[in-house]
């Protein structure tokens, strides 16, 4: 018998397992998110704090979907894949070496411009804010302080896929636990010393950051991935990638310009509205997308490596595989 007839079982088995890790890791990750809102709650309750945090977190999160953990592993999967299959991992380090490099230049000049220009950010996606100077000036620092936490995660998005793609899925599901933990323990630890005791939950946003990315490094320095190896700020791959990602990032732009719209209106409504929706809308997502998200994690590095490789009846048997978890 073929290795192509042979191997759809036992890729649908490796699919299997990666996404019982993937659910398991997710279902704990929802349930320390939905603990982190409830001292959350708990903690500041719904009001000027709370409000100026919510805005403050839409902006990193809002940059955080479009071009990080959704749209960069949709696009760097496939190509990096498909070096892996074709010229081998030396040169599939490479690209991948190079992206780090790039995105590291592109997202530290992203967070020293969003620093800079905080104020203008919140006018515009909470005008309601303008009229309590209080609301906006604590709004604009938590803003500048946790700007730099979307070049942590998409450091983090960028290593979780490698990993996946060279088979280890544990350690990028558990990444939200952390930050979900140190935002719970920000709260208990840091916020109760701050003059401003939102401002420490902010910097638990940033913790949670730097945690997430230490998790992820000694299992890339396992699979023989540096980040300290030298790497040229361009390579080939890179362009596809970027190609990539402009559907996937406009096809992420339709949802998150709705709560862009719910915060700007609620931004105009009665201290606390943001609050009121930023709760509401966590307990309606907490249950769903566990299922969604495990199968599609664990599908996509198989597709693409057969993809790569031209295993068009694997690829179909996977793909279908998937449909049915």
């Amino acid at each position: 018998m073929s290795q192509s007839t042979n191997q759809p079982p036992a890729e649908n088995d490796r699919v299997t397992k990666a996404a019982g890790v993937v659910g398991s890791a997710t279902l704990l990750s929802r349930i320390f998110g939905f603990i982190r809102d409830v001292v959350i709650a708990w903690f500041f309750g719904a009001g000027l704090s709370s409000d100026a945090f919510f805005v403050a977190f839409r902006i990193p999160n809002l940059l955080r979907r479009l071009f990080a953990e959704g749209s960069l592993s949709i696009a760097f999967i496939p190509v990096f894949t498909e070096y892996l299959a074709n010229q081998g991992r030396e040169e599939a380090f490479k690209m991948a070496r190079s992206a780090l490099r790039l995105l590291s230049v592109l997202l530290t000049i992203t967070a020293v411009v969003g620093i800079l220009i905080s104020p203008l950010i919140i006018r515009v996606i909470a005008p309601g804010f303008s009229g309590s100077p209080e609301k906006f000036a604590i709004t604009v620092t938590l803003t500048r302080i946790m700007f730099p936490y979307i070049f942590l995660i998409s450091l983090v998005a960028l290593s979780m896929s490698i990993l996946n793609v060279l088979g280890h899925f544990a350690a990028p599901a558990l990444a939200p636990v952390f930050l979900n933990l140190a935002m719970i323990g920000s709260v208990f630890l840091i916020s109760p010393y701050m003059a401003d005791p939102v401002t420490g939950l902010a910097i638990g946003v940033l913790i949670g950051g730097v945690l997430q990315l230490m998790l992820q490094v000694p299992f890339l320095t396992k699979k023989g991935f540096y980040f300290w190896q030298k790497a040229k700020l361009y390579h080939p791959g890179l362009k596809r990638i970027g190609i990539l990602m402009l559907p996937a990032v406009f096809g992420a732009a339709v949802y998150q310009i709705n709560i862009l719209v719910d915060t700007f209106l609620a931004s105009l409504l009665a201290e606390g509205s943001v609050s009121y929706l930023y709760y509401a809308d966590r307990l309606v997502q907490f249950p769903l997308g566990i299922f969604a998200i495990a199968a599609a994690t664990a599908v996509l590095p198989s597709l693409s490596r057969q993809a790569a490789e031209k295993e068009l009846p694997a690829f179909k048997n996977t793909f279908s595989y998937a449909m049915k978890l």
